[in-house]
């Protein structure tokens, strides 16, 4: 099938914007992987100190004769989707061993949850966390020592930051490892409904924990398609993943054998051998529009749209909102997955899930099918699934028909003809909508703003019963320099209540809401945020704000509103408190939303 004229016009522009500073990227991974095989430029005391621990293993280190896998963990048992990381090393040195190779940790990187900070002083560090992941694991690869990097990483920021060093490092071959999703608990829509009634006081503590409990209650992801879900499917689409990997649960034969098949894969494409594929060849401009495709095909999470575009950057790679807008133009939507649905992961992943999707997408002409990847040359690779016959990993061709078309649709025959993700422009600046799970006669909604400075601020307004009539609330002073950039996820059950009711209700932000975005209409990422000269930041109760994602506009409708003073908000109680100290040099230094919210690219 022929490449959709859509997708191919955009990769042609991202290609012609990204011309220069993806010329200088690759001139610099090109010298540095002429310079051969890291350790052979350490001196003897270099390589005493970085083998000394590893016994009889370094004498072929020593010799050159054997390559040297880093691996660079997220590990902790603090988060559920990454607790299985614990005895991954042990699986891939021992794979490494068998197969004439070496394997180190070479170093570890923070891993905190947003479940666990959500709506708490922590998440103002949630976002920079993706930034401190980068310069971690360029900290654990500084050692100059490794042929090959296995990369542990699974949830929201862990992923986009190991992928911004895993380019940086471009001239190494990488591999990501997941560790899958947690089997099936309460069903999302039982937990959600729970949520609800508690934000209206119809339940009580108890029984939200108790729901809460149900719904997170073992080892792996969270089993919604919020931002970590989206990663895994986002590393299958470009190639980084090996083919079926990403939702096979924890702990399982098949899950121990991928993970023994990607170590073996890493030993095979250093340059020490005929099969050399270094990362940067991996993350071209084709790779990150597959990347996208799969985003809006999937109803992926909002959160994607700031770390794709950092992610790219630090491959050279110079992607704009407007593409992200086109891409999901062009895409149907053709998963329906909590938020935007019933079903949670484990069902996507039984109906066919990404090895489905992918060969329907390529069918389609809505994928470059000539991307390299950690397989090989070509995504046809990804159209097979992993089965484990005896005690190893061999591909199959999966089945060509959904086997639940209430879960999965083909291309041909989607839940919607476009994806799930827009932007919006108007003169409040620039943001972005997910749409897939609101319903179409909440997508256009014109009311007048109540305006709040926080989110604890709204939930004291619906409590104290202030919030009763249409509106959109405008919560601002929640961009990356004016706190880090939240998420706002706390919002979304009184949101929904408000809704329920009868009411015209959305929201309006500078800040973000959590990959879990519900069925209440969202304009989020709004910049220029309001810290730094956006017209949100001189919007009043009572302007009338008109949010059309249809049209992907966003206006607020008051004559006269640029001659107005802007407002201005008391932050610095942000500047302190749970580590926020040691962040201000972030928050002085960050980027716009609009592209990537980064400091360290």
């Amino acid at each position: 099938m022929a490449l959709d004229p859509k997708i191919q016009d955009v990769t042609a522009r991202i290609i012609k914007r990204s011309e220069d500073s993806r010329a200088q990227y690759l001139d610099r991974m090109r010298r540095a992987a002429e310079d051969g095989p890291r350790r052979a430029h350490l001196t003897c005391g270099n390589q005493a100190h970085a083998f000394a621990a590893m016994g009889a293993e370094k004498n072929p280190l020593v010799e050159g004769i054997s390559p040297n896998i880093g691996i660079v963990t997220a590990y902790n048992d603090m988060l559920s989707a990454h607790q299985p990381f614990q005895r991954f090393p042990d699986l891939i040195k021992q794979t490494a061993l068998a197969n004439g190779g070496t394997a180190q940790v070479a170093g570890g990187v923070p891993a905190m949850c947003d479940g666990v900070t959500q709506g708490q002083t922590g998440m103002e560090l949630s976002l920079f966390s993706r930034d401190v992941i980068a310069l971690a694991a360029g900290v654990a690869l500084s050692h100059n020592t490794f042929d090959s990097a296995v990369y542990l990483g699974v949830c929201d920021k862990i992923v986009p930051g190991l992928i911004i060093a895993a380019a940086t490092f471009g001239y190494i071959p990488s591999i990501f490892l997941p560790a899958g999703p947690m089997p099936s608990g309460l069903p999302n829509e039982e937990k959600s409904k729970v949520r609800q009634l508690h934000a209206s006081g119809e339940v009580g503590r108890d029984k939200l924990m108790e729901a809460e409990m149900a719904s997170y209650h073992g080892p792996g992801t969270c089993t919604f398609y919020g931002t970590a879900n989206s990663n895994q499917m986002l590393m299958e689409f470009m190639g980084l993943h090996l083919p079926g990997a990403s939702f096979v649960n924890p702990d399982t034969d098949l899950r121990d054998a991928l993970t023994h098949a990607g170590a073996k894969r890493a030993l095979e494409i250093t340059n020490l051998g005929n099969d050399y594929r270094p990362v940067c060849d991996i993350l071209d401009e084709r790779t990150f529009v597959n990347g996208l495709v799969g985003l809006m095909a999937t109803g992926g999470s909002t959160n994607l749209v700031i770390h794709i575009i950092a992610m790219a950057r630090a491959a050279g790679v110079q992607l704009d909102l407007q593409d992200l807008s086109d891409i999901s133009d062009a895409t149907p939507l053709m998963a329906r997955v909590y938020p935007n649905g019933l079903a949670d992961v484990n069902h996507f992943h039984a109906a066919g899930g990404l090895t489905y999707m992918i060969g329907e997408l390529l069918d389609a002409g809505l994928l470059h099918p000539d991307t390299v990847t950690v397989m090989g040359d070509g995504l046809q690779d990804y159209t097979q699934e992993p089965k484990l016959i005896g005690s190893e990993v061999h591909w199959q061709d999966a089945p060509r028909d959904s086997q639940n078309t209430r879960i999965l649709r083909p291309a041909s025959d989607p839940f919607a003809p476009q994806g799930g993700l827009k932007q919006l422009n108007g003169n409040l600046g620039r943001g972005v909508i997910k749409i897939s799970a609101v319903a179409d006669e909440h997508q256009l909604i014109e009311a007048p703003a109540r305006v709040f400075h926080d989110q604890e601020k709204v939930k004291a307004a619906f409590k104290a019963g202030t919030l009763t009539e249409d509106c959109v609330i405008v919560v601002r002073f929640q961009g990356p320099k004016a706190n880090g950039m939240p998420e706002l996820h706390a919002l979304n059950p009184l949101m929904a209540v408000m809704q329920g009711r009868g009411q015209k209700v959305a929201l309006v932000t500078d800040g973000r809401m959590s990959g879990a975005s519900g069925k209440t209409p969202a304009a989020i990422h709004v910049s220029p945020e309001a810290l730094d000269g956006g017209l949100i930041a001189k919007v009043r109760d009572g302007d009338m704000i008109r949010l059309d994602a249809k049209a992907g506009t966003l206006e607020v409708l008051a004559e006269g509103i640029e001659d107005r003073a802007p407002a201005t908000a008391d932050l610095s109680g942000n500047t302190n408190g749970v580590g926020r100290e040691l962040f201000a040099m972030f928050r002085a230094t960050v980027g716009g939303a609009d592209t990537g919210a980064a400091v360290v690219v």
